[in-house]
Parts: structure tokens; C-alpha cells; sequence
């Protein structure tokens, strides 16, 4: 093997192992080699490589035997706040170091079924409340791009062993980006799935509202491969030509104030995909904004507060809330949970006007647009502005002026999150210094329309 196997992506990994021309064995010999070469990266929290080469030598077998499920031997990373059996589930937080369980999140089961390999738990975002993966427990994960820039996050670790080609594929989770963000910053593909479309089960939650796990992959066929195994809905091939195909541009938030890179870069894609007959119609969405600022943070910060404890009460008895609390260490988080407990904590008032008011009207006026102008998605850039230096957690400098970093980073991908929308951020523009990542968002329950979308969209981005 070469390292130019370890780029491969899932789809041909299969095809190589089912016509002999690789095994499970030596792909995972050559990816405990990459992974220890790549150690400086710090994106990996958990890794065994005995586990591994056992775990592929017996789907080996398997496939020799014919009795191989549909991605035996293919080695995952998962993000460390998804319950495991061999690795601690951590969630990169000091409270949580030595928890052991002897049960995985229905996600991981429902992969090992289909004989794939939990090959390693991925470093994080404490708690997965930020967007930077610089972790002050664990250490910061580096950009394989450029290892002086932060990786994204929450899920960064597992798109930063994604990109480097340690893994073909993995899961994170994704509450306000945390997917799709570490993706375009690494240059790989992210996919948030509609809320509820994955099963959330054994996972170190934020919020049940806004939570999803989701896949980290470098090509769409990949992800869909995925999506087959983990929801049960029955696969829809809706092929379109693109002559059909109809994307709406945002008039306001998603195209402001960008960093040039990023301006130049997707306009550059707009223009690419105008070419090839794709329809783009700019669409107002502007009633949204005021509804999606009164429903994100609120839903957040009061969910947080019940599920956490909730979580480690069904999982972690031995870890109270307060232990958990005491033992963060990242400034950002440690922040966010000391101002909800006590006076100025996320009021049941903003809570539940967020769900029974502002909830409906966002999802109202979302789909009246994809109605009125006969949608099949919105597209726009994954983010504002490219990754910015490893430290930078406060604010980071945007077009000459210092603006928060989580606000900023998480500005196109909240409202998607916050009505429980698929989305999808391809790699674009991997030409530049760092990488662009351009979304597209469907309607909320309509992600394998949105996942054909991509496929067919991934073949027109330059690179």
C-alpha cells in the first residue's frame, strides 16, 4: 500500500478489499502507521492498535468467507462524546476521563452490524459546546491543512483525521454546525441529517431539540453509503439533470460580510454550477432572522441544564452535574455552564416561546420559500471566514475588525440546526491556502433528495 490508499474514500476501500487487491489487515496496519506519523495532529482521544488489526483480520474472514455485511472492514472514528464498549466515552472533559461503559450508541451499533471497525474516538470540543476543538483538557486538534489553525469543531477531531487521511470516514455530532463547520475547514464533506433522522441514544447530549449525529467523510457517495445504514428509510434515487435543478441564494445573513477568500471562492462555484444549467433564484427569507436569534441560544442553554444531568444519571451515576461542572477546564465552556447556574439562568419563558412560537414561524417561512420559488435547496458558504490560529477563542479578525468567534463561525449553519434541517458542506476552492466549504440545505425530512443534490452538485466544484 501506498499513502495515496490512505485518501481513498469507503466506496473504493470496498471495491479494493471485495477483488483481493487489499485486505481489512493491511489497510489497518497502514492506518496505525499514518495515525502514529500523524500523532502531532492530537485528533485522535482513543486508539488501540491491537483492537484494530484483530478486529480487521476477523473481517478478513468474514469477507473470505462470504458472510461479510455491507462495510466489513472499514475502520470509523467517532467523536469522543458517543458511548463505546472498547474505548472511554470522555467527552474530552476531566469529570468523565475514566468512563468506561459496556454500551455503545445505537449509531456505533448499528455500523457494527454491517461489520465495519470501531477503529479510535476522536478529540473534541470540551463538551461539544464550541467550535474551535482547542480543548483545554485534552489539547488543541491542529488543521491538517495548515497545523498553526484550529480545526473547527465541536466534532474537529474527526475531521481532522478525516483530511489527513488517517480515516475514510467517521461521525460526529452537530448541534449548531459542529459537523458541517470542522468540514470546511479541513476540506472534507459534513453532513447534518434531519433532526431525529439518526438515532441519538448513548450520547453526551447538548440539546434533544437541536442535537443530530452525523457523518464526516471526503465524498458524498460515502455519506449516503452511511445514511443507508443508519436511518431505516427506504432509499429514494430522485436523480435530477441540471438543467432541473432550482437553488435559492439567501439575500440576507448567509453572504455577508465574508472574508474575501471565501466571497471569491463560492462565487466562483455560483458561477460553475450556472453554467452547467443549474437554475440560482436569490430568495428573502428576512421575517427568519428575528425568530431564529429568540430560539437558538435559549433552546440550547435551558436543554443543556436538563439533558446533561439527565445523561449522566441513565449513564454515569457515579458523576454528579456539579462534578462535571468543576472539572471543565476550557475558559469558553467552563463560561457557558457558570452563567446558568444561577440567577441568569436560560428563563422556562424564553424556552418555551422558543419552541411554541418562534420554532413554527422559522419552519412556516422556510418552506414557503422552497414553496414559492420551487426550491430544491438554499446554497452558501459553510462559513463566514476560513480557520484562524490555534488560541484565537474570543474573537478572530474578520475584514479589519475583531468579531466573536462562535457567533461568527456558526452564523449560516444555526438556522438550518435550529429548525432541523439537512445540510451538507462540500469542499470547494482547495486550491486556496485554506480550506472553503459551500453548503446546501434542504427541507427538513427531505435528506435523501438533498444527498442526490450533492452528489450530482460534487462533480461541478472546481478544486
Amino acid at each position: 500500500m501506498t499513502s495515496d490508499s490512505m485518501k481513498l474514500g469507503v466506496v473504493e476501500l470496498l471495491n479494493l478489499m471485495d477483488t483481493k487487491k487489499i485486505s481489512a489487515k493491511e489497510y489497518a496496519a497502514e492506518l496505525s502507521r499514518r495515525l502514529k506519523d500523524l500523532n502531532h495532529l492530537n485528533s485522535i482521544q482513543s486508539f488501540n492498535e491491537d483492537l484494530l488489526l484483530e478486529n480487521a483480520e476477523i473481517a478478513d474472514e468474514k469477507r473470505e468467507s462470504g458472510v461479510a455485511g455491507k462495510i466489513c472492514g472499514i475502520p470509523f472514528v467517532v467523536k469522543d462524546n458517543m458511548n463505546s464498549k472498547i474505548f472511554p466515552t470522555t467527552a474530552c472533559t476531566t469529570a468523565l476521563m475514566n468512563n468506561h461503559l459496556d454500551i455503545n450508541a445505537e449509531t456505533i451499533d448499528l455500523l457494527l452490524k454491517e461489520d465495519a471497525i470501531l477503529g479510535a474516538k476522536a478529540n473534541m470540543h470540551e463538551l461539544a459546546f464550541g467550535i474551535t476543538s482547542n480543548n483545554s483538557v485534552t489539547g488543541p486538534v491542529k488543521n491538517p491543512v495548515n497545523q498553526e489553525k484550529f480545526a473547527g469543531g465541536s466534532s474537529g477531531g474527526t475531521a481532522a483525521a478525516v483530511a489527513s487521511g488517517i480515516f475514510p470516514i467517521g461521525l460526529g455530532t452537530d448541534t449548531g454546525g459542529s459537523c458541517r463547520i470542522p468540514a470546511a475547514l479541513c476540506g472534507v464533506v459534513g453532513f447534518r441529517p434531519s433532526t431525529g433522522r439518526y438515532s441519538a441514544e448513548g450520547v453526551v447530549p447538548i440539546s434533544h431539540t437541536r442535537d443530530t449525529v452525523g457523518t464526516i467523510a471526503r465524498n458524498v457517495s460515502d455519506i449516503v453509503l452511511f445514511d443507508d445504514i443508519l436511518c431505516d428509510t427506504d432509499k429514494v434515487d430522485n436523480d435530477k439533470t441540471f438543467n432541473d435543478i432550482t437553488l435559492g441564494i439567501p439575500s440576507e445573513v448567509f453572504f455577508d460580510n465574508l472574508e474575501p477568500q471565501v466571497e471569491k471562492t463560492v462565487q466562483a462555484q455560483l458561477s460553475a454550477l450556472e453554467k452547467v444549467g443549474v437554475k440560482l433564484k436569490e430568495v428573502t427569507m428576512s421575517e427568519i432572522w428575528s425568530h431564529n436569534e429568540a430560539f437558538g441560544f435559549p433552546v440550547a442553554l435551558y436543554e443543556v441544564m436538563q439533558d446533561l444531568p439527565d445523561y449522566l444519571q441513565k449513564y454515569v451515576p457515579s458523576v454528579s452535574f456539579h462534578e462535571l461542572v468543576e472539572g471543565i477546564r476550557s475558559p469558553d465552556v467552563l463560561g457557558v455552564f457558570n452563567s446558568q447556574m444561577g440567577a441568569d439562568a436560560m428563563p422556562k419563558e424564553a424556552y418555551d416561546a422558543a419552541i411554541n412560537v418562534h420554532r413554527p414561524e422559522m419552519l412556516k417561512i422556510y418552506k414557503s420559500t422552497f414553496d414559492e420559488h420551487k426550491l430544491d435547496a438554499i446554497i452558501f458558504p459553510t462559513t463566514p471566514l476560513t480557520a484562524r490560529n490555534i488560541g484565537e477563542d474570543e474573537t478572530v479578525e474578520l475584514n479589519g475588525t475583531q468579531v466573536p468567534v462562535f457567533p461568527t463561525y456558526i452564523r449560516n449553519t444555526d438556522l438550518g440546526s435550529n429548525i432541523g434541517a439537512p445540510g451538507i458542506s462540500l469542499p470547494c476552492g482547495v486550491s486556496t491556502d485554506l480550506p472553503v466549504g459551500i453548503e446546501l440545505e434542504g427541507l427538513p425530512g427531505d435528506d435523501q433528495n438533498l444527498l442526490n443534490l450533492a452528489k450530482s452538485i460534487e462533480m461541478t466544484l472546481t478544486s
